[in-house]
């Protein structure tokens, strides 16, 4: 039987070259790649591929959501309409050292990684604990995952002091090493809550291993002031002075940032990671989009967690990042529909690491796309395909997902994961919760 299966598009967008949109066109998959992008016309199945009639479709490279906490989606809406921290020193906290365990984490992320394959997410860069639970989950769905090395300064059911984060961290890092789904990524929680000794060897350790560094950074302005208060600098200062600021960095939300800051940022190659609808929830702030791209600081997209969004739907962020950002800025000319799909896809990618594989739909990367019908009521007509899917799609058009060839969301239905059992699972999670 032929690996080969032939996706019949009524357009697809390939990211790079950036703009670019190659109306009824056929993308061949071989295997776990991509192997042509042509026209339609001009296709022989030669090969006996499995054709795939999504002629009214547009194809998209899968969605990189670039900050997760994937197994928080077992407290979607259990604490909303709060600030930040009472919603976390409150709430969210001690509800973790209740519940948060290793069945709590492969449960969540189980859920979590079925609402982002339904909602087009290939990928997700994820900040949690029991990472080793996060990556098996990841695995069982297919998705791809870069699982957070996380270190914190406070005991929790994953580790009893920061030794423990590192030694668990690499004991995680080694145990998925060269797997084809999972990598790593360092995750020290946020300046507040990581003290420099820890940070310091957090930049060390991923140097050596070479692997990124996910962090909040700038989340609030509370959280600048209460470090000006006990370190005497802005956060992103001392994360320059203990050597974190550099390409390896997805500083996450950023919502203020100062004058200087923007040309530290892109001078340094940090990445910024905009969580829009949970800043907006939140009411963290609004991160400078507009500005940070224009003085050249690459930007990705994520979700943030669904207890705080309550949504891991990229599509969703991708429309609120667009619009925000000509609000926040006075331009409407700001964040035009082909930069943020650039912003959900490849830019997050590179951020991670792995745009050399996935990002974009090209010959020779490993095939993680979308593929999301058009021809809905409410995104015709159709003059600019690109302009539809930011600014008028919604997640139930997605009908089929790839990650690397394999066809995990088929006409909206999940090929590894059984939906009634996830919603079972998430049921009796709330009983657990509410009980404790």
């Amino acid at each position: 039987m032929s690996n080969v299966q032939a996706v019949h598009a009524g357009w697809v967008i390939p990211v790079e070259p950036d703009g670019v949109v190659l109306e009824r066109h056929t993308l061949v998959i071989d295997g776990t790649h991509i192997a042509a992008i042509v026209p339609t016309a001009s296709w022989r199945n030669d090969l006996g591929a499995t054709e795939i009639d999504c002629r009214r479709h547009v194809l998209v490279p899968g969605f990189v959501n670039a900050h997760t906490h994937a197994a928080m989606s077992l407290f979607r809406g259990m604490a909303d309409d709060l600030p930040l921290m009472e919603w976390l020193e409150r709430h969210i906290w001690p509800a973790e050292a209740r519940v948060a365990g290793r069945e709590f984490v492969r449960d969540g992320t189980r859920l979590a990684a079925a609402e982002m394959l339904t909602g087009g997410t290939t990928c997700f860069n994820d900040m949690y604990f029991f990472g080793d639970e996060a990556a098996a989950a990841a695995i069982e769905a297919g998705i791809r995952a870069v699982i957070g090395l996380i270190v914190i300064g406070f005991p929790s059911a994953w580790a009893s002091d920061v030794d423990e984060y590192f030694r668990k961290a690499e004991a995680v890092h080694d145990q998925y090493r060269g797997h084809p789904l999972v990598t790593s990524a360092f995750a020290p929680h946020a300046p507040y809550t990581v003290d420099d000794a820890a940070l310091t060897r957090v930049a060390t350790l991923a140097e050596e291993l070479d692997v990124p560094v996910h962090m909040h950074v700038h989340e609030t302005v509370g959280e600048i002031e209460g470090a000006l208060a006990t370190h005497g600098a802005r956060p992103l200062r001392r994360l320059e002075g203990l050597g974190l600021l550099s390409p390896r960095l997805l500083a996450v939300h950023m919502t203020a940032v100062d004058e200087d800051e923007y040309e530290l940022l892109a001078r340094t190659g940090v990445s910024v990671v905009h969580c829009p609808e949970s800043n907006l929830k939140l009411a963290s702030g609004f991160c400078p989009v507009a500005r940070l791209l224009g003085a050249g600081v690459s930007v990705a997209l994520g979700t943030d967690g669904a207890a705080s969004n309550n949504r891991l739907d990229m599509l969703g962020e991708l429309r609120s990042a667009s619009l925000l950002a000509k609000g926040v800025s006075g331009d409407p000319c700001a964040l035009p529909a082909a930069q943020a799909l650039r912003m959900a896809t490849l830019s997050g990618a590179r951020a991670l690491g792995l745009d050399h594989a996935i990002g974009s739909l090209e010959v020779g990367k490993l095939a993680d796309l979308v593929a999301v019908d058009l021809s809905a009521l409410g995104t015709q007509p159709i003059y600019d395909p690109l302009s539809q899917l930011v600014y008028a799609s919604q997640r139930s058009q997605i009908s089929d997902v790839w990650v690397g060839g394999r066809h995990l969301v088929r006409q909206g239905e999940l090929t590894t994961l059984d939906s009634d059992e996830l919603r079972a699972s998430a049921t009796a999670w709330r009983s657990r919760i509410a009980e404790a």
